[in-house]
């Protein structure tokens, strides 16, 4: 009997467990579903999705299979695909941290067919590293010292797939929807975006073969093209697991490959994430910290439109939304600099980067995106504390001494500040030889910042 396995932000055929258990049980028709509220909502993300969806087609047709499209509001997509095909039984993920499973079920029983809902191939299931008393970890370190000590499941291989006799419409790869959501930034972006499984485990093993040494120093100079794995956005999409990046990043530390802890750490942080957005689902909407929802933070501003368009005339944090704008990702270390300066230079709420984090983000996760902007806010678990404010002269003196990474993205005849006119909205009216006045010096922002914080406490 046909079955269906929806691959729903797991876009590879490698640790995919939905896909062995619907091998299992049948004739499997993959199935993508292209939703047009994400792409409204994550239009960045909906591109990188959608530039790999051509990659995971030719995989399955190596394998004499087919990969179907579908464009639409998921529950009915999966009720219509359902009858259509007379499938008995759907298997996909589970959609934390990404949408929720709502409806689903529902959906699936309207169309004849039972829905299976499979955990992602994360490091370890939700909620099984607890502290002695019981309850998740909140600080970090703990967390990795418990979390190494837990057997990491082994990744599935890919399964053999049986191919159903029949084979409903298909509505392409192309979504459209994201396309005009990007507007002008869709084909710079493009040329960013290395999309697919291959792709991504051979970034992988490029890293682990001799970056990775140096990862702990080099992660932090956002000017090196190979200072980090580069596989942020294939994690986010699903082209790679966290379990196959774990096996193969301690096979490689077994051999004495020097910087591997240090990676594998980054890791573990994002599943840090991970278990406390399970625990409060909310945290991309409300501080973890209750107290800090009283904190006078701004809501949405002029200040935070010019941060926005990298107009704050602060020269690191410019060259880092330009960054993001241009290329759908943003270097970590850059990513707390104009985090902090948001919250705290410009005292403008969290959640204002958050939300256009999630817009620009190619490698957008809900569950590390909510947690980093509280950590730099200074109101999450394990959070920064308020008043370490991140000066962004000094940073860049530290990890841009040279300014090749400001240079790239703010001299006006370079290759990055044409990319960014390129893909800014014309609204926007970039001029490249205009220079912006901070909206406050930073040593008046960051005293202002501890002054509203000396008042909150009191």
């Amino acid at each position: 009997m046909t079955v269906i396995c929806w691959f729903r932000r797991v876009l590879r055929l490698d640790d995919h467990p939905a896909l062995v258990a619907a091998a299992k049980a049948g004739p499997v028709i993959p199935l993508v579903i292209l939703d047009p509220a994400e792409a409204a909502n994550h239009p960045a993300s909906a591109q990188r999705q959608a530039m790999s969806l051509p990659r995971l087609e030719a995989s399955l047709h190596q394998r004499q299979n087919r990969l179907i499209v579908r464009r639409g509001d998921p529950a009915k997509v999966l009720e219509d695909v359902a009858r259509e095909t007379g499938a008995t039984q759907i298997h996909t993920t589970e959609g934390f941290p990404f949408a929720s499973d709502h409806g689903l079920k529902a959906a699936a029983e309207r169309g004849g067919a039972e829905l299976h809902l499979h955990p992602l191939a994360d490091l370890v299931p939700r909620g099984s590293v607890l502290t002695q008393q019981g309850g998740i970890y909140k600080v970090f370190t703990p967390f990795w010292r418990a979390l190494r000590g837990v057997d990491i499941a082994p990744p599935l291989d890919a399964p053999r797939l049986t191919a159903p006799e029949d084979w409903p419409e298909s509505d392409g790869t192309d979504w459209p929807e994201a396309r005009a959501a990007m507007r002008r930034g869709w084909d710079v972006v493009a040329a960013h975006i290395d999309a697919g499984e291959d792709q991504a485990r051979d970034r992988l093993d490029k890293f682990l073969d001799d970056p990775v040494t140096d990862y702990k120093t080099h992660r932090d100079q956002p000017w090196r093209a190979r200072g980090t794995s580069a596989l942020s956005d294939a994690l986010a999409v699903g082209e790679i697991s966290a379990r196959r990046i774990w096996q193969v990043g301690m096979a490689a530390r077994e051999r004495g490959k020097q910087g591997t802890e240090d990676f594998l750490r980054e890791i573990a942080w994002r599943e840090f994430a991970r278990e406390l957005f399970h625990e409060a689902p909310q945290m991309d909407q409300t501080c973890w910290r209750e107290e800090w929802n009283e904190f006078p933070w701004k809501r949405d501003n002029n200040d935070a439109e010019s941060w926005r368009r990298a107009q704050t005339g602060v020269p690191m944090v410019d060259a880092g939304l330009r960054e993001l704008f241009v290329t759908g990702r943003m270097h970590n270390r850059v990513r707390m600099i104009a985090g902090s300066y948001l919250t705290k230079h410009l005292l403008t709420d969290w959640r204002v980067g958050l939300d256009w984090f999630a817009r620009t983000l190619t490698d957008w996760d809900a569950a590390s995106n909510a947690m980093n902007w509280q950590w730099v806010a200074g109101c999450g678990p394990d959070a920064s504390p308020y008043f370490r404010v991140f000066n962004p002269d000094t940073q860049a003196e530290k990890f841009d001494a040279r300014a090749q990474y400001r240079n790239h993205w703010l001299k006006p005849d370079s290759a990055g500040a044409k990319a960014f006119q390129d893909a800014a909205p014309l609204s926007w009216k970039v001029d490249l030889r205009r220079n912006h006045s901070p909206a406050i010096s930073l040593s008046s922002g960051r005293a202002r910042a501890l002054t509203a914080y000396e008042d909150f406490k009191e």
